[in-house]
Formats: structure tokens, sequence, C-alpha cells
């Protein structure tokens, strides 16, 4: 399955996006934004999205019997193995959905579910700190470029992040 790309230069969220695009029976693909002005994390948390970062919604209709769970865990390795490409230390999976290298994260993952028409969709919201990351209180933050030489690009950890879900969405089939 090919994922079709779908580029926003600002949005509130690429999850709101996503469930919008399947709301116009669009049933899958990928919402890119160069900025996010409400991200969010679980339990309504904010996702601070500072520029030149990577924001990004992966969306495509799920077979019934896959469980939340299940997907979190999938989609968390994903990345993980996407970011993996390009930088060589050691980024750990903090449960349930956080990526996390030298006990700081670097990545935060949003798994929804929505149904429409009588289909279940799932939207896989996912915010990478590539250029920079916030101060926040109590949680330690960190940024890809901090750890390489040569810089990475966005779209580079994007392209490998789609690659790697087509993949996974054509092994289901």
């Amino acid at each position: 399955m090919k994922l079709k790309k779908y580029f926003f230069k600002s949005v509130t969220s690429t999850n709101d996006i996503a469930a919008k695009k399947i709301k116009k029976n669009v049933s899958s693909g990928i919402i890119i934004a160069k900025k996010q002005t409400k991200g969010r994390g679980r339990y309504g948390n904010k996702w601070i999205s500072m520029n030149n970062n990577l924001f990004m919604s992966v969306f495509f209709n799920l077979n019934s019997n896959t469980s939340i769970s299940n997907l979190t865990i999938v989609s968390c390795s994903i990345v993980r193995k996407s970011i993996l490409k390009f930088i060589k230390q050691n980024i750990k999976i903090k449960k349930p959905n956080d990526l996390i290298i030298n006990r700081k994260k670097v990545c935060g993952i949003l798994q929804e579910m929505i149904f429409y028409k009588n289909k279940k969709f799932a939207i896989i919201g996912i915010g990478i700190n590539v250029n920079n990351s916030p101060n926040i209180n109590n949680y330690p933050t960190t940024y890809l470029n901090f750890f390489t030489k040569k810089k990475i690009t966005s779209f580079k950890i994007y392209n490998e992040i789609k690659i790697n879900f087509e993949m996974y969405l054509n092994n289901l089939k």
C-alpha cells in the first residue's frame, strides 16, 4: 500500500487533519506539517511543537481485531527503526508511546482510533524533536541533531517512516 502525502504549512494537529481526511472518504495517507499549533499527547496533554521539527500523522483502515496496544508497540518500533537509520544512539521505548535517548524524550507517538461508516481507522501522530527540543520542568528532552555530525532533515526521517509503515501495511494483507 502506498501512502499519499498531504503537506500543510500550518495545522492545529496533524491527527485532526487525518480525521477530517477520513471523513472525506480518504482511507489512508500521511499528514505532514511544517507547523503544528495545538499538538497533543495522551490524555489531552499538550505536545510542544517547536519550529524545524517533524510533525506527522499516518492514517489507515484498520482490521477490526487489531488492538490499540499492539498498534502502539508496532508504531513505536517502526519510528525507532526509522530513526536508527540516521543515528547510532541507543533509543529506548518508554511505555506506552515515547522514544527516549539518554533518559531524555526525543519523540512522542499518539495513536487514536476512529470509526467512520462502519470502518475502523488508526491515526498515528508522530512528533519528533529533530533540530531542537522544549525545556519542560521535570521532563528532560533532547533532539536528534544533537547526536549527529551531519544534520538529519525532517524530510529524510519522514521518508524512512513512510517506507517502514508501507512495508508494515503491505504485510497485513
